[in-house]
């Protein structure tokens, strides 16, 4: 179920979509010529990037975001990625990218003088209004024949809130500000659902409690995370299901329990159409001996 689309912006300006919505790590390894700065976008889910053939890893992260640079050797993508985790990747030369801040240069860490030689890693959150360029981009539907025009604008609309570091929500010229706000809400409607998954709030309640309104609250989901509300919540309870069967600690009846299932036969469907087995065969899958 892992997949990648590379959509060329420009010469040597490249945007990837990492998508894994399977039941096993997706792999992927490309190469990257010298001089390219690696922009990493974790979307949902957890990623790792694996360097020196094994011999070093570093975790992308749900809502994080990664750059590397290094102007002395290559730095070639290998990439893995648990199931349900959904990654963007912008690859681009310091030559195009020094070129748009070349009057601002000095704000940028590793396109200082000092600094232009020197290897560059960071790790950063990525911001409300990132967050909504990132949805746009995997959640892409208008004609296909502006597609490669609508890349282009997100992508740099992206480097450019990237690097925007001075997001100050009492800003009223802010382009971004209702939006900002609104996702805010929506990621506490979300955090409040996983905390409560055994009994989550009703619509109109969880709306209520982060202060939007039904339908603000339904169509902030759906373009934040793809899914509606409890559409989300399911896949993750499942998701969570299957975590605690790897456990070894529970037993089948006590997992559905534990997200909220009262009657066992509800939960083993439910399992089965997300992962297309009970969860007693995968846990003999795991576990022969059980």
């Amino acid at each position: 179920m892992g997949s990648q689309e590379e959509i060329k912006i420009e010469n040597d300006f490249i945007l990837i979509r990492f998508q894994n919505d399977g039941n096993e790590n997706y792999h992927v390894k490309r190469h990257v010529n010298q001089g390219l700065i690696q922009f990493h976008f974790g979307i949902k889910g957890k990623a790792k990037f694996v360097f020196n053939e094994g011999g070093y890893a570093l975790d992308l992260k749900d809502e994080k975001a990664l750059l590397f640079y290094n102007p002395q050797k290559e730095l070639p993508l290998n990439l893995e990625l648990a199931p349900t985790t959904w990654v963007i990747s912008v690859i681009i030369s310091i030559q195009k990218f020094h070129a748009l801040f070349s009057n601002e240069t000095g704000s940028i860490p590793f396109l200082s003088a000092e600094n232009k030689d020197r290897k560059y890693y960071t790790e950063s959150d990525i911001s409300p209004s990132m967050a909504i360029v990132l949805s746009q981009l995997f959640h892409y539907n208008l004609n296909p024949s502006i597609k490669n025009l609508y890349y282009k604008g997100k992508g740099y609309e992206l480097l450019s809130l990237y690097f925007n570091r001075s997001e100050d929500p009492d800003a009223e010229q802010c382009p971004f500000l209702i939006d900002e706000e609104n996702v805010m809400k929506i990621k506490k409607a979300k955090e409040i659902i996983i905390t409560n998954m055994a009994e989550p709030p009703g619509l109109e309640e969880l709306a209520e409690q982060v202060g939007l309104s039904l339908k603000k609250l339904k169509m902030g989901f759906k373009q934040i995370y793809g899914d509606t509300v409890y559409g989300f919540l399911l896949d993750y309870k499942m998701d969570y299901a299957r975590q605690l069967l790897d456990s070894g600690s529970y037993n089948v009846n006590e997992v559905g329990l534990k997200i909220g299932y009262s009657t066992g036969s509800h939960f083993i469907a439910a399992f089965k159409k997300k992962f297309a087995t009970t969860p007693k065969k995968y846990l003999m899958s795991i576990n022969p001996n059980t």
